[in-house]
């Protein structure tokens, strides 16, 4: 006899409101969603807008600004003193081979900058930039931390090139039309700043 103080529902009604109640799984993220969770969900996509942004307004910043420094190196742009000057300071730094430094130094710069901009096999450019910048910062150490003496400005492009190294380009970025391993991993710009340091350190134990 039905309870008069509860109204009699069927087993049917009952499988469909813990249907309706019960969480269910996305199939294409692997996420559980129930009630509450679609703002959560409309976030997601918010946010990886805002990393992707953030990600190239650096790119662009510390690239194109590594690649006109290169560019002032190889074609004397910017009022830089070109190969010519350029290998002078070289020399006086105690590098051996000046003149094909200076040229290598530029081409590093100009091409690991333009890399970096475009997020163009990002791991590599930033490692490019990164081992340069080892060699400036080990050149200037001592002047102190401010810029123009000190190694502000080298150390912030320095740190600028370790992080898109390691975190990628973002999504919004030349490396996402190349057959290149998606998502990028931890891995890959870790190695590639290991390349680039090592190689750093072998440009100055050269230096005299």
């Amino acid at each position: 006899m039905p309870s008069p103080h509860a109204p009699e529902t069927t087993d049917g009604a009952s499988r469909d409101h813990r249907t309706a109640e019960s969480p269910r799984t996305c199939a294409d993220t692997g996420t559980t969603e129930g009630p509450g969770t679609a703002g959560v969900a409309g976030a997601a996509p918010a946010e990886q807008s805002g990393h992707d942004a953030g990600l190239l307004v650096l790119r662009l910043v510390a690239g194109l600004t590594m690649a006109a420094h290169g560019s002032q190196k190889l074609f004397g742009w910017f009022e830089g003193g070109g190969l010519d000057g350029t290998a002078q300071f070289f020399a006086s730094s105690g590098y051996p081979a000046a003149r094909t430094m200076a040229l290598v130094a530029g081409l590093t710069e100009v091409l690991g900058g333009l890399g970096l901009a475009l997020g163009l096999l990002t791991p590599l450019a930033g490692a490019a930039v990164f081992g340069t910048m080892l060699n400036a910062l080990a050149v200037k150490w001592g002047g102190g931390f401010f810029a123009p003496q000190g190694v502000e400005y080298e150390l912030l492009l320095t740190a600028a090139a370790a992080v898109l190294a390691l975190t990628g380009p973002g999504r919004l970025a030349a490396d996402r039309v190349l057959p290149l391993p998606r998502p990028h991993r931890l891995v890959h710009g870790a190695a590639a700043l290991a390349l680039g340091a090592l190689l750093a350190g072998a440009v100055l134990l050269s230096r005299s």
